[in-house]
């Protein structure tokens, strides 16, 4: 009987050496890995402001030109940054990035290298690499527009495209943001900059 009962506590000996082990890692894992987790996710939040994206100078003309936009100001007082347009959802996490991380290499290289900044080519890039769905993450409701029925019916032809007839949202709304303004584009209201520092 005492055989037995000593047996036992060696396998619950056993048992416990086997679990320290992986509980000392995860200890260690979770003592180191919440401090990095938390700092790149700050560094991508920071990262991912308009304010941030304009610290180059070859994209202060963009960062100037989005904030006479409705994109920045609008009745509804929403607003889509840099991101929202130019990268995929966050929910998409690793196409988001992957496009993250390519679009700050291309500008760092862009920038160091100093080679000229083509305004206009850039702008024509990034209209091509735009899909539906980026403009489609904020205007979800295109389809019930009710008083303006032509819209909703171009929406309608965009939305469910017949093979063949596919649109981008670009073709039709080019110039809402990156457009050079003297006024803010704000609803009924045409507001000046030059005076308020802009």
């Amino acid at each position: 009987m005492a055989d037995i009962i000593q047996r036992s506590k060696e396998r619950v000996k056993q048992g416990i050496r086997k679990l320290i082990r992986p509980l000392i890692f995860i200890t260690i894992g979770v003592i180191f890995g919440f401090p990095v987790f938390s700092i790149l996710y700050y560094t991508m939040i920071r990262t991912s402001t308009p304010q941030f994206c304009a610290s180059c100078h070859e994209i202060q003309p963009a960062y100037n030109t989005w904030k006479t936009s409705t994109h920045s100001n609008n009745a509804q007082g929403f607003v889509a940054d840099c991101m929202d347009c130019h990268l995929p959802a966050p929910h998409d996490t690793l196409n988001f990035f992957y496009a993250k991380t390519i679009h700050g290499v291309k500008d760092i290289l862009v920038h160091a290298i100093g080679t000229p900044y083509n305004r206009e080519k850039t702008r024509q890039t990034a209209y091509a690499s735009f899909k539906n769905e980026q403009c489609q993450k904020c205007h979800r409701n295109l389809l019930y527009i009710p008083d303006k029925r032509g819209a909703m019916l171009a929406h309608r032809s965009v939305v469910y495209a017949r093979p063949g007839y596919e649109k981008s949202c670009v073709d039709c709304h080019k110039n809402l943001v990156h457009v050079d303004r003297e006024t803010y584009a704000y609803k009924q209201y045409n507001m000046s900059y030059r005076g308020l520092g802009l």
